[in-house]
């Protein structure tokens, strides 16, 4: 009995040795994170935090509402008061009782508090509790603030939101069960991996906290992610081509050529061969050309939407006119892309170039009078900050750009991650569309600045018109046939204001699909899956909510539908293209040297 005691006490002594020396390691990463904080280049601006005007507004609209109508704030506090109070009662009684539990908890699921510690534990069921009746109570006085624009209160509505988000007490380590019986469970190892993660984070982006979505060591490209085969048959300063290798003996005549967005990188279209739509698309028998953007410096400050137009998009038309000996293409244009696409069909109808055969637009805004959740950082004082940055910079840098879109969805793509990764520990997964998202690109001053105040804020191109290059550039004259994707949940690029560009164009021949999920999800959705369904209607001239209840709704991917369109559009079978096969200097292999630029500043 004596021997098992000691063995006992060694144990926990020696546990308790490793427990005091991780804690000791953690307050030397602890001062290594606080000289990093120290160290990093700080300047406040409307980009770091809500604009301070808006909250005072928001402030003299709520006590302006009191003085007038004492009784509803009145209302509030009570409610609150009394919510807060019979909480603290229930638990004290359920302690009461002699039994460590909680009271009755008729909270709605929530997937942050899943761990049953904060449903059975007294401590943990009190905060998670608290904590929803503060979130209540904050987002009802919101709501009820009645002196303010309807933008302004969307947009107050959108940064009480993520103080709500922040505030939630799974992101601190003395709220949270999970991060807590881990540190236990690895005697304070969590912690140190925890704190070298952030360490890890914040100086690979110059001391900006930027959380690692995805494990960067497990992807390479060309090797294990975009890896279908192709050659790199032209490069200019914008943009490296692409000719995919053919998979079929013959291919329809008329090539296809993808232009992405340049915010992201193309390989979004080319993850792996099971998602790859690059691989779909030559399978169903297509010469397939993809732009592979630049990742811009400060040199590209005075680039702007009409270098993208005419040394991007007329010049990749031309060049795979030239390589097929061909007279037309088929134009695809996702996101910012599709909205350049319908920039460069109107030029072209404007200067009488027929050398788009098709266009198809997957996502793609061209009208933005509802700016949706966008709308905080469509204000001027937003849109001045991110001058002002650009002005400093010559760039737009990613990270701006990758933390306002993360920010729409802040506890699935901010504080969720962070908790896995610097309270559990965890290194980020391999997971390869996470690893695409963190792959950002910057955007020129000139063009950041030309798109989001001319066709985001002013909405130029839906109203009235867009001059660029010498034109007076507008929707309507837009008349080739086409296709658009919109994606029934995207909040990027919601789909009824894709749907309502759309109705704007001026071709006779239009294609509208609205497919199920968002706005990668909803694209990239390969038939093999059999995952999300899509919704079609012929009658593109009705309101969206009409064209919806009027609906047919398919089951399984879009892709087979468009790609029955697409080969419609697409001219006989002829054999099929190799790169190189008519003389073309062959640059390199795909996916070529611009997709492997980061993004640095």
């Amino acid at each position: 009995m004596t021997t098992t005691t000691n063995t006992t006490e060694a144990t926990n002594t020696a546990a308790l040795a490793r427990m005091t020396e991780n804690l000791n390691k953690v307050e030397a990463l602890g001062a290594r994170l606080t000289q990093i904080l120290i160290g990093r280049e700080t300047h406040q601006s409307s980009l770091d935090a809500p604009n301070q005007e808006l909250f005072t507004k928001a402030a003299q609209s709520y006590w302006s509402e009191a003085m007038q109508n004492p009784a509803k704030l009145i209302e509030h506090q009570v409610s609150f008061w009394s919510k807060s109070v019979g909480h603290f009662i229930e638990a004290q009684q359920a302690l009461a009782k002699g039994s460590l539990k909680a009271p009755e908890d008729k909270t709605p699921d929530d997937p942050r508090f899943a761990n049953p510690l904060w449903s059975s534990h007294p401590y943990f069921n009190f905060v998670k509790q608290q904590y929803l009746i503060n979130a209540e109570a904050l987002s009802q006085a919101v709501d009820d603030a009645s002196d303010l624009e309807p933008a302004e209160k969307r947009r107050l509505q959108y940064f009480s939101r993520q103080i709500i988000d922040m505030m939630s007490p799974t992101n601190f380590l003395a709220t949270n069960p999970d991060a807590l019986e881990r540190a236990v469970q690895t005697e304070g190892e969590s912690l140190i991996k925890g704190l070298e993660n952030l360490i890890s984070d914040l100086e690979a982006n110059n001391g900006e906290l930027v959380v690692r979505l995805a494990d960067e060591n497990a992807f390479e490209l060309g090797r294990n992610i975009a890896t279908s085969p192709g050659k790199v048959v032209f490069r200019n300063r914008m943009f490296e081509l692409i000719q995919y290798s053919p998979s079929t003996e013959t291919v329809h005549a008329t090539p296809v050529v993808i232009f992405p967005p340049w915010i992201n990188k193309f390989y979004i279209l080319d993850l792996k061969e099971q998602n790859s739509l690059v691989k779909w698309i030559v399978d169903q028998g297509h010469t397939l050309f993809m732009v592979s953007w630049i990742n811009p410096d400060r040199s590209y400050r005075d680039t702007g939407m009409g270098d993208y137009i005419q040394n991007g998009f007329m010049t990749a038309i031309d060049e795979v006119k030239k390589i097929t000996g061909e007279d037309q293409v088929n134009a695809v244009g996702y996101c910012i892309a599709g909205t350049t696409l319908a920039l460069t069909l109107s030029l072209m109808k404007q200067r009488g170039d027929t050398s788009v055969k098709s266009a198809t637009f997957f996502t793609a805004l061209t009208d933005f009078s509802d700016q949706g959740e966008f709308q905080p950082f469509l204000t001027d004082d937003f849109i001045d900050g991110i001058e002002a940055e650009t002005k400093d910079k010559g760039i737009l840098p990613s990270i701006i750009m990758a933390r306002t879109f993360s920010f729409l969805r802040s506890n699935d793509l901010v504080y969720g991650p962070a908790i896995k990764s610097y309270m559990m520990g965890d290194t980020p997964p391999a997971f390869d569309l996470l690893y695409w998202n963190g792959d950002g690109a910057n955007l020129p001053e000139r063009m950041a600045m030309e798109y989001l105040r001319g066709l985001c804020q002013q909405n130029k191109l839906a109203n009235g018109g867009f001059d660029l290059l010498g034109h007076h550039l507008e929707l309507s004259d837009i008349d080739v046939p086409l296709c658009a994707v919109g994606c029934e949940t995207d909040h990027i690029a919601p789909w009824k204001d894709s749907y309502r560009g759309v109705q704007m164009m001026g071709s006779k021949d239009k294609t509208f699909i609205m497919t199920q999920s968002g706005h990668i999800a909803g694209i990239v959705n390969p038939p093999s899956k059999g995952k999300y369904g899509h919704y079609t209607n012929a009658a593109t001239g009705l309101d969206h909510e009409a064209w919806l209840q009027g609906a047919t709704f398919h089951k399984g991917s879009w892709w087979p539908r468009w790609g029955d369109w697409l080969a419609n559009r697409s001219k006989k079978q002829i054999q099929a293209r190799n790169p190189g096969d008519n003389g073309q200097e062959i640059l390199g292999d795909a996916p070529g040297t611009y997709v492997t630029r980061k993004a640095r500043g």
